[in-house]
């Protein structure tokens, strides 16, 4: 079982790499990567009390896989974001792989995910706001882009309180 040590800090090469898709003979293997990202994301909230979500290239898992825990579990695999609203909104973005930072980045205001679920089955999602996001921040992961790398200009950052 992986753990907070495990998770892949900022300046990580692994960080900045495009994930691979998931296979559907590699299914059998989400459950154990879920099971990981699950258990970090725990431990991330017992020791900086934030974490709705987390990517598999977090923990150099180089998947293309999202794991979202808010008031259940939900595993995003393969996922493909479009409908991106032309409203966008600010927000100060923080991330697992630097947790005592802040970016100040700008999101999509809705979007719609596509993607397949942990038993194969497509599935479409509607998002806005706060989720939509969170869902832009971690599929960013997948793609090797970090908030840092959108933040809106050089004093766009902050040290958490």
């Amino acid at each position: 079982m992986k753990g907070l040590n495990d998770l892949l800090l900022l300046g990580h090469p692994l960080l900045y790499q495009v994930s691979d898709p998931v296979l559907e003979s590699e299914l059998p293997l989400v459950k154990n990567w879920a099971a990981d990202l699950h258990n970090v994301m725990q431990e991330i909230r017992a020791k900086y009390n934030f974490g709705r979500a987390i990517a598999a290239p977090q923990l150099g898992i180089m998947k293309r896989l999202i794991y979202m825990n808010i008031d259940t579990p939900v595993v995003f695999i393969n996922p493909d974001l479009t409908n991106l609203s032309h409203e966008m909104f600010e927000v100060w973005d923080d991330c697992m792989c630097f947790p005592d930072l802040l970016v100040r980045v700008q999101r999509h205001q809705a979007l719609t995910i596509k993607f397949r679920d942990e038993n194969w089955k497509e599935q479409e999602w509607n998002l806005e706001n706060d989720l939509s996001e969170l869902l832009q921040h971690e599929y960013d992961h997948l793609n090797g882009i970090l908030c840092t790398m959108r933040a809106i200009d050089d004093k766009s950052f902050k040290w958490r309180n």
